[in-house]
């Protein structure tokens, strides 16, 4: 059996990750995993976020044994939403250039934002944007690197390209797909994909307004210089 695509989409939280893990799994040719360092990184941190006692029970906390997972051999597509910050320091890295990595970035004020929806209080680590510069640059400039405004911009092109990217044919069961929660959710969907839940499709870009004081305000200026820096070097399609 010739392997298939091992393509990992790294983000932080309230990017368009599900959205795009939506996407992808309406394909034919495509199995997902949802964040499987999830249940790992609460194990190790201790962090309260909710749900976290289920997430840790449904979960692996073996980063060993999530590696092999996502990186044993795979028919089509096996598309992992990963979030940055679950890459904890003590996590080795050695696995990661044989996926086919991509960056997924927002605007560190939305994100906060956003977050701070789901939970009371943000801090640097949590919003992944940090490690999302570290990983760019353990891993060289040929990681593409996408913006979320730009691609709910033009959705159909970003995608195109990174079918293209990866070798596969693109299709417009992509741009769609059925409202309703999916079995490859993680547990922690009810608190989270609300939104996605509901969804048909990408929703059109919207700038939003961001009104951040104390802490959260904090956060978002101290990542900036970091999502400047890969905003630099992002995909631009109309260039």
């Amino acid at each position: 059996m010739t392997d298939g695509v091992h393509l990992a989409m790294w983000s932080g939280p309230r990017n368009i990750s599900t959205a795009l893990m939506r996407a992808w799994e309406n394909r034919p040719d495509t199995r997902v995993v949802d964040e499987p360092f999830y249940a790992y990184y609460l194990h190790e941190t201790n962090s309260d976020h909710p749900g976290r006692d289920e997430v840790i029970a449904a979960g692996e906390t073996s980063w060993q044994v999530v590696v092999d997972q996502l990186t044993a051999p795979v028919e089509g597509v096996l598309y992992q939403k990963h979030m940055t910050h679950h890459l904890l320091p003590q996590l080795p890295r050695d696995w990661i250039p044989a996926l086919t990595n991509v960056l997924l970035i927002r605007d560190p004020a939305e994100v906060v934002a956003s977050y701070l929806r789901s939970r009371a209080n943000v801090t640097l680590d949590d919003i992944g944007i940090v490690q999302q510069a570290a990983l760019y640059d353990e891993l060289g400039a040929d990681i593409p690197v996408i913006d979320a405004a730009d691609f709910l911009r033009d959705p159909e092109s970003h995608l195109r390209w990174l079918c293209a990217h990866i070798g596969v044919e693109f299709t417009d069961r992509m741009l769609h797909w059925p409202a309703g929660p999916r079995e490859s959710d993680g547990v922690w969907a009810p608190y989270w994909y609300d939104a996605v839940v509901a969804s048909t499709g990408f929703e059109p870009y919207r700038p939003r307004a961001a009104e951040l004081a104390g802490a959260a305000l904090d956060v978002a200026q101290r990542s900036r210089p970091y999502y400047e820096q890969l905003y630099e070097h992002r995909l631009q399609l109309d260039a």
